[in-house]
């Protein structure tokens, strides 16, 4: 089966199996032709296929390409907060160019999003897609112990995932994460020497030989990985000695790690991190095993690796949903039973209230799941988007208008895309159902004012203008989109300055620095608990 990874070979061949991060939206107003992906093309010859965006290559096409009817949406719990209010807007834009007029009835692809971790999907799955019907699968039956497609069996019956809470108080929490780090890899030596080690290729003690390490931020991974490398391989090289009185054999073992700890986070590149998840899947015995892996949030998702059996999360995550997700990277062998060791610090109220309530907790932590948050028409996600989708729109909507210097061409084509306004009104309008008619309807007409006057200004800009095309690419057009970054954008009129649109979902404003400051003016240090 052939297999493409690059865009522009996308946007030519068209696969009819697409696989694509929520950031590529972005790429809709500023790239033409990716309005192929939804059917827009009318030719093709050996290379592939032609739309708008390319006129007079190929030769005619004797029908027309359907546009995807079949979208799945996975790890639904992660479009929400800002990125899911932006994946919101830029679905308005998708749902619209998905969507085809049959016998007067209008037909919108099928969505299927799958998760573990939601609440209020309904709620999330309207605000998202615009969908009012959203049917659960597998459906509840009458025990909720068995779908018919899975069964939850009691830890008598099968190995169940151990939690375990630690909390010293008058102990700082490295000195507690040195102790269990020392303490669980002194022991997984011990057992595995005790089962044969590397001479029994089958040792049940090979899955806690690799410390998985959770943490809540950059800043702590960093100063935890220094205690690694000195404190925890310095003292567990003789960690035998540690014997309670009288006994005569420890509980640990020494041991040596052959291997700096290896980091799961955003700050190390792609190929590493395959590197990485490639080298926790080889046994102890092999070469380039992994003794300890410090990871931060990126392993909640995508690190399915059957042998890893130990982790220690430092802190209790944010939300309930994370530390869920997180902690079900380890234990997936039910012959291996996952052991997730929680640190809690006795100085945080959030941290003292999950360790007095352990036990209780962890026996319906689904049940505190937080609902998410999705905003898409809101003031501030309106004026971060609404440009983008408007001119994603009239661009790919109409053919008249997609060639890359057919930006000008408003000044015919205005009256034609009056369907853009009621596209993103009608959306609008029907996001939010806690909203009554009267908010909602207020609502609608806010937004319908707000495109009517970015298709209006865009008409005025270009007749000011002897040529105009979407983004700066060859000649002297001006161009209509900025990136909100873009240091030209403030040398711009304010009515240039409308047509901001992001180049990737995950752009941030820039940064700023934040002091802390006591009634007297003075710098308030942060102290380490």
């Amino acid at each position: 089966m052939p297999i493409v990874a690059v865009d522009e070979p996308i946007y030519q061949r068209l696969p009819s199996f697409i696989i694509a991060t929520v950031d590529k939206f972005a790429n809709l107003p500023w790239v033409g032709e990716t309005g192929a992906l939804f059917g827009l093309v009318d030719r093709y010859d050996k290379d592939g296929f032609y739309g708008p965006a390319h006129p007079g290559r190929g030769q005619a096409l004797a029908g027309h390409l359907p546009a995807p009817d079949l979208i799945i949406q996975d790890e639904l719990h992660l479009i929400s907060g800002p990125l899911g209010t932006m994946v919101g807007l830029y679905e308005t834009a998708i749902d619209e160019l998905c969507s085809r007029q049959i016998n007067g009835k209008k037909l919108r692809p099928k969505i299927i999003a799958s998760t573990a971790t939601v609440r209020r999907a309904s709620k999330q799955i309207r605000a998202l897609f615009g969908r009012d019907a959203v049917d659960i699968f597998p459906p509840p039956g009458p025990d909720r112990r068995d779908s018919f497609f899975a069964k939850t069996v009691p830890a008598s019956i099968s190995n169940a995932r151990t939690y375990v809470g630690i909390a010293a108080q008058g102990r700082s929490l490295k000195v507690v994460l040195l102790r269990t780090y020392l303490a669980l890899l002194g022991a997984a030596q011990k057992h595995y020497q005790a089962a044969g080690g590397a001479k029994n290729l089958d040792n049940p003690a090979d899955p806690y030989m690799t410390l998985l390490g959770y943490f809540n931020s950059l800043r702590e991974l960093g100063g935890s990985r220094r205690i690694v490398e000195d404190e925890v391989n310095s003292r567990l090289a003789r960690y035998s000695l540690r014997k309670r009185v009288n006994e005569t054999e420890g509980l640990f073992a020494d041991r040596q790690i052959a291997y700096e700890p290896a980091e799961l986070t955003s700050r190390v590149s792609t190929n590493v991190v395959a590197e990485i998840k490639s080298y926790l899947a080889l046994l102890f015995h092999e070469k380039k095993h992994i003794d300890v892996a410090l990871a931060t949030n990126m392993i909640s998702v995508g690190l399915d690796i059957t042998r890893l059996g130990l982790m220690v999360v430092l802190g209790q995550p944010k939300t309930a949903s994370e530390y869920i997700q997180s902690t079900s990277r380890v234990g997936r062998d039910e012959n291996r039973p996952g052991l997730v060791i929680t640190l809690l610090n006795i100085h945080r109220p959030r941290d003292r209230s999950h360790y007095e309530r352990f036990p209780a907790w962890h026996t319906s932590f689904y049940r505190s799941v937080e609902a998410t948050s999705v905003t898409p028409f809101s003031p501030r996600a309106i004026d971060r988007g609404i440009a983008a989708i408007t001119v994603a729109l009239a661009r790919l909507g109409h053919p008249g208008m997609t060639a890359p210097p057919r930006a000008i061409d408003i000044l015919q084509h205005r009256q034609d895309l009056e369907y853009v306004v009621d596209a993103i009104s009608d959306r609008a309008e029907m996001h939010d159902k806690e909203l009554d008619a009267v908010e909602a309807e207020a609502l609608r007409q806010k937004v319908r004012g707000r495109v009517k006057d970015l298709l209006d200004t865009w008409e005025h800009i270009a007749s000011q203008k002897i040529s105009l095309q979407y983004q700066q690419e060859v000649g002297q057009a001006p161009p209509l989109l900025f990136d909100p970054l873009d240091p030209e954008l403030e040398k711009q009129p304010m009515e240039a300055r409308k047509f901001k649109a992001q180049r990737s979902l995950r752009d941030v404003e820039p940064t700023v620095n934040l002091w802390v400051c006591n009634p007297d003016g003075f710098e308030v240090e942060e102290e380490e608990k």
